[in-house]
């Protein structure tokens, strides 16, 4: 099998860079691992194999945080809303994920 992509979608980033100016905006949102975890995301670039996974861990645990309440119109987003949009948000966990499916399939791991 080629080599697999680690290449950050730009959705991915734009989702990050969002969640950092939401972050600096109000305040809160996501922890300082969050924080710097999006900052790698919203950089044009790739990241490594085990960031991949890390960043696919990150969305089954917190998948039920108040991610409805973005803040559209004039309220605050919800700190799970800027929390789920450091790690990429809906764009982040479909790349991570689809991208450790390929790594596990890669190395004969099956789930």
């Amino acid at each position: 099998m080629a080599d697999i992509d680690l290449s950050i979608p730009k959705k991915v980033q734009s989702n990050a860079r969002k969640a950092l100016e939401l972050r600096d905006e109000y305040g809160f949102g996501g922890t300082e691992v969050g924080e710097h975890m999006a900052a790698q995301l919203a950089g044009s670039g790739k990241l490594t194999e085990d960031e991949v996974r890390h960043v696919a861990k990150y969305f089954p645990r917190h998948a039920g945080d108040t991610l409805d309440e973005t803040g559209k119109g004039d309220d605050k987003p919800s700190r799970g809303y800027i929390a789920w949009m450091l790690w990429g948000g809906d764009e982040g966990r479909e790349w991570s994920e689809g991208t450790v499916k390929k790594l596990d399939e890669r190395d004969g791991k099956t789930g």
